[in-house]
């Protein structure tokens, strides 16, 4: 269970699905209810094949490319923790989009899975197991279907004001496990160092 809680939660954070819920509702306030459905499970069919390709396929590309995952967590925390700054420094404002493909670009990726959940997701596998974090991400991927399914009613019970003082308390503890993530990276990289040189 603690496991499993390390794991789901830095991907609830990394997807913020009540953070990213204003721009989903700017996007598709214009739109009918049918319509509304119809991106909603776009999105979320979008995001999780973008997901589980890049969690199995991302140790692969990491050897190609001579990557280790110690390099990895150094650089993607540093990626977290911009785009953590960015969202708590500014709120993006909302614009209209082509109904027929909104739900893939940009609201299946990169608002639902992007960067920040991809580097998650790549190193909660390597800290977890694919069975724990596929299980995280698939569940955070409910919430987010959710979230936007009743986004009008939530939009409601928030309002302005608490969806957007979410996103920030959100991207503040994106900030933090961004700073954990750099500091692992290290520590890995120190202790390859030193076996390297024993040997």
């Amino acid at each position: 269970m603690d496991k499993f809680l390390l794991s789901f939660i830095p991907i609830f954070v990394a997807m913020d699905a009540i953070g990213i819920l204003p721009m989903f509702i700017g996007f598709t306030e214009h739109l009918k209810s049918k319509e509304k459905q119809k991106i909603v499970l776009q999105s979320i069919i979008t995001a999780f094949l973008i997901g589980v390709v890049f969690l199995f396929l991302g140790k692969w590309i990491f050897k190609i490319l001579g990557v280790l995952v110690a390099d990895f967590k150094i650089a993607g925390g540093a990626v977290l923790l911009a785009i953590s700054l960015r969202d708590i420094l500014q709120y993006e404002k909302s614009v209209k989009l082509p109904s027929e493909t909104m739900g893939a670009v940009p609201i299946g990726t990169p608002l639902v899975v992007g960067p920040a959940v991809l580097t998650t997701i790549v190193i909660l596998l390597d800290s977890y197991g694919p069975a724990i974090t596929v299980l995280s991400f698939i569940i955070n991927l409910v919430i987010v279907w959710i979230t936007f399914s009743y986004a009008t009613m939530i939009s409601a019970f928030l309002g302005k004001a608490g969806s957007k003082a979410f996103s920030k308390i959100a991207s503040l503890l994106l900030a933090a496990i961004a700073v954990m993530m750099i500091r692992k990276g290290v520590i890995d990289t120190i202790s390859i160092f030193i076996t390297t040189a024993k040997v």
